[in-house]
């Protein structure tokens, strides 16, 4: 039943069992400061709305619906309000929202979350929610302050960022919870507010552009240690972040196989891939110039791999600024491997879009053999393509 329904209070039991959730969480008042609360996944809990000895408003969890009865969560009530159960503890320290949020943080890095993407968590906790958030006790925060955080980020047409801030923000919560500082998750449901995010495309190249492109690749006057690595993501469809931090110690010359430990992996699985024969070709002639370092590409001065605006000013330079970047390569591959029928499940291994659980290890045990042949095809036909007039 709708809650526009309700006829009376306390509410009856048929009328608990019977309220449908909806696409926002929602609190219907029970009496004597109960509420019950209907998640939008249907969940129903109990919830009391208490003065703390500060003087602010907090909300006391007493437990899920139809585990705790309406009658069992007014009994509860009644204990509390005359003093025979004490929902305020021993007064403890204040804990804020910067607490909860570094706490998280530094699980995310000891947990061997990737570098760059621990980077762009803290230039975001510093730059818009800790700002905002930041000196507040968690248990005051509310939707409303949190919502205020996504719309900052928003106001930039940041969207991507503001669809990572509030997913950072719900995780603050839900670990703050787990621990004990705070009962409610206020970031949960922004989603149902945020401005929507457009599907991100990146500039690819289809099969009758390859030719000329490939053509003006293998001519180009730009350092050789930046051309074998565009060449390398090209022939490998890997990521440009995987190929510019690859290391000597993953590639296996006598299997022409490079394998990519788990923790540098978006999915955070170890990933082999197969290296055609230009590849290996390519690898021998640049392990002459970088083999004493850790890295195959890497950077100059004091950084350890190449940029990665490295790739781009290679494609850039021989005319093909704002029609193909590193990632796009990705693309291109997958859809010419599509085009000339080269099996979906083959090719989303390649592209390390594994699936989860048993299934995704069975795959990445059994197909191999056959990306291996499928990567020496997709090699052998970008040579054909470049000798297309």
């Amino acid at each position: 039943m709708k809650r526009s329904e309700i006829k009376r209070r306390p509410l009856a039991d048929t009328t608990i069992s019977k309220l449908e959730p909806e696409a926002r969480q929602y609190r219907e008042h029970d009496g004597n400061g109960l509420y019950l609360c209907v998640t939008p996944k249907g969940s129903k809990l109990w919830h009391y709305r208490f003065k703390r000895r500060d003087g602010k408003w907090s909300w006391k969890g007493l437990g899920s619906y139809p585990a705790v009865s309406a009658k069992t969560a007014r009994a509860r009530v009644h204990d509390i309000q005359h003093g025979r159960e004490d929902i305020h503890g021993p007064d403890k320290p204040v804990y804020t929202f910067r607490q909860a949020a570094e706490d998280w943080y530094q699980h995310k890095v000891t947990a061997g979350i990737a570098p760059s993407s621990t980077r762009q968590m803290r230039i975001y906790l510093d730059k818009d929610i800790l700002p905002l958030l930041g000196d507040m006790h968690i248990e005051d925060v509310a939707r409303g302050d949190c919502a205020r955080v996504q719309t900052r980020v928003e106001s930039r047409n940041a969207r991507r960022t503001a669809e990572k801030v509030r997913g950072w923000m719900t995780q603050i919560f839900s670990r703050a919870i787990a621990q004990g500082h705070c009962e409610l998750n206020p970031a949960s449901e922004l989603r149902q507010i945020a401005l929507p995010t457009q599907p991100q495309r990146f500039p690819h190249l289809l099969e009758p552009e390859l030719p000329e492109f490939l053509r003006a690749l293998r001519n180009t006057n730009s350092h050789m240690i930046a051309t074998i690595a565009t060449w390398m993501l090209l022939r490998t469809a890997s990521r440009p972040g995987m190929v510019r931090n690859a290391e000597w110690s993953e590639i296996d010359f006598d299997e022409s196989l490079w394998v990519v430990p788990a923790h540098k992996m978006k999915m955070r699985r170890e990933h082999h891939v197969p290296l055609a024969t230009q590849v290996m070709a390519d690898l021998r002639r640049l392990h002459e110039r970088t083999g004493r370092s850790q890295y195959l590409f890497p950077g100059q001065r004091d950084s350890a791999v190449m940029s990665d605006a490295t790739i781009n000013k290679v494609i850039h330079r021989i005319g093909f600024k704002g029609k193909l970047v590193g990632h796009g390569s990705r693309h291109t591959a997958s859809t010419l491997l599509h085009e000339h029928g080269w099996p979906s499940d083959h090719i989303e291994a390649q592209l390390s879009h594994g699936q989860k659980g048993v299934a995704g290890i069975y795959n990445r045990a059994t197909y191999l053999k056959q990306r291996r042949e499928m990567m020496q095809w997709y090699a052998d036909y970008l040579d054909q393509l470049e000798r297309q007039k």
